[in-house]
């Protein structure tokens, strides 16, 4: 036996499919082994079962084991901002107030490539306390930024997706890019990054209030040119967003069409929040084959409104569904909390805040399908990011061939009551059905925060592990 392959021994978690295909027994989704093993070389899974049955074909690899934890596949983050890490939190104001005031300030100092380095390194060090393992994410116009993304993924071996921005109106001056030179400097970082190691390129434009129809142009000739690079943007996040898209965009006839006018609508293409989209546009999303990132964190916390789940996952217009911690209008890394948000939103959805019914309580499927269970959570973080993402043939669950980046969770860790409240679960030998490992997993997304990722784990190997508690 090579000495590349090594194991690791646990109660494993993971979805093989969609579980709103299933509404009611979700469980038919899920796969839970609750003494497993993982087999991994070079990175890859290369077999996974029970212990007793693959510790028998691979008598002589050494075993990790991970007792008292859930081992689910590594979190997907599928829309973050890597030039926000430090405005985390930054108060008040809705979107636009808040990038002009906030934010593009900030994400001017990412063309100081010292700055870049310290910042990215505090970035990648969050996402892996945060149990991410793959992320989505944006840098800025200056391809320092960029630059000092990947070589910092590189060092971690995580898989990303990231690009330089593209923005040229509604921004200060020395922050835009010219679109000849997003266009020169874009083709260069394909070149260099695109497909090298882990890395995948996205086109960016920031979003369409914010670029001009040249910029938009030459990301309709990039993308023409590139066909296997990613597209990755904002879309009607906000009221005065969406007005001022129709203002800029006056012969489209809704914020989709923008994007469909200049072809890039489609495989691969992924859009940031979707808070006002309408039924056409949902459903041009879904026949197209591209996808949206549900950001609830920062769409709560910037008051953008909520995100119509139960729309998105109606299974006649499935549309690819991923979900983000959209940091830092988001104000925490770890996907955990983003499924907390994301569960209230469901909710919310079925109840207006002012106590009416909501239309959708009209629609007993669409708000079945607003409810969040764990099922269905920790499917966007995992295979179903995977799938909006176009990255289900290499993550997303314990499938052999597939990249081996997981996650180890503690069930107890957190708030105070945490442990007595996963006590009427299980006892300290853990779950012993899948049901049981679903309540668990529902008491971490609703009580949990990163306290609850004991080890992130990064192409078969350890990237990360809580240190005790004094």
């Amino acid at each position: 036996m090579s000495a590349s392959f090594h194991a690791v021994r646990g109660s494993f978690f993971d979805l093989l499919d969609d579980p709103w295909k299933y509404p009611g027994r979700e469980a038919l989704a899920a796969r839970f082994v609750p003494d497993g093993l993982l087999i991994i070389a070079e990175g890859k899974i290369v077999d996974f079962g029970s212990f007793t049955e693959v510790s028998n074909r691979h008598s002589q690899v050494p075993v990790t084991h991970l007792p008292g934890r859930l081992i689910l596949p590594g979190f997907i983050d599928g829309h973050i901002h890597f030039p926000q890490t430090r405005v985390l939190g930054a108060y008040g104001h809705q979107l636009l107030d808040w990038l002009q005031n906030w934010i593009i300030p900030e994400e001017m100092r990412y063309a100081d490539r010292t700055y870049a380095q310290e910042a990215a390194r505090h970035f990648f060090d969050d996402l892996l306390a945060g149990g991410v393992t793959t992320c989505q994410a944006f840098t800025t116009s200056s391809p320092v930024s960029t630059e000092e993304f990947f070589a910092e993924a590189a060092r971690r071996g995580m898989r990303t997706i990231a690009g330089l921005t593209g923005i040229d109106r509604h921004a200060p001056a020395e922050y835009c890019i010219s679109p000849q030179d997003f266009y020169r400097e874009t083709k260069r970082l394909i070149a260099t990054y695109h497909k090298q190691g882990r890395h995948l390129y996205a086109i960016t434009p920031r979003f369409a209030v914010g670029c001009t129809h040249e910029m938009m142009a030459v990301c309709t000739q990039l993308k023409r040119e590139h066909p296997d690079c990613h597209i990755n943007t904002h879309i009607s996040e906000n009221p005065t967003e969406v007005r001022l898209a129709q203002a800029e965009y006056p012969d489209c006839h809704d914020y989709t069409a923008v994007y469909e006018k200049y072809g890039l609508l489609g495989p691969r293409f992924t859009a940031g929040h979707g808070v006002w989209l309408s039924n056409s546009e949902f459903r041009r999303f879904a026949q197209t084959g591209a996808a949206i990132c549900f950001c609830p964190l920062s769409n709560l916390f910037l008051g953008s409104g909520l995100f119509r789940l139960g729309r998105a996952t109606d299974p006649e217009q499935r549309v690819r569904l991923a979900i983000g911690s959209d940091i830092g209008g988001g104000n925490a890394f770890t996907p955990i909390r983003v499924l907390e948000e994301a569960y209230k939103v469901g909710m919310c959805n079925n109840t207006m805040l002012d106590g009416s019914v909501n239309a959708c309580e009209h629609d007993a499927a669409e708000a079945e399908r607003n409810k969040l269970n764990a099922y269905r959570g920790f499917y966007l973080a995992t295979l179903g990011g995977a799938h909006a993402l176009y990255l289900d043939d290499k993550l997303g669950n314990f499938s052999i061939g597939k990249e081996a980046d997981f996650v180890a969770l503690d069930w107890l860790a957190g708030q105070h009551a945490m442990a007595w409240r996963q006590s009427q679960v299980c006892g300290p030998e853990g779950p012993a059905t899948v049901d049981q490992a679903a309540s668990l997993l529902f008491g971490v997304m609703a009580c949990g925060d990163d306290r609850n990722v004991a080890e992130t784990w990064v192409n078969g190997r350890r990237a990360y592990q809580k240190l005790p508690t004094i």
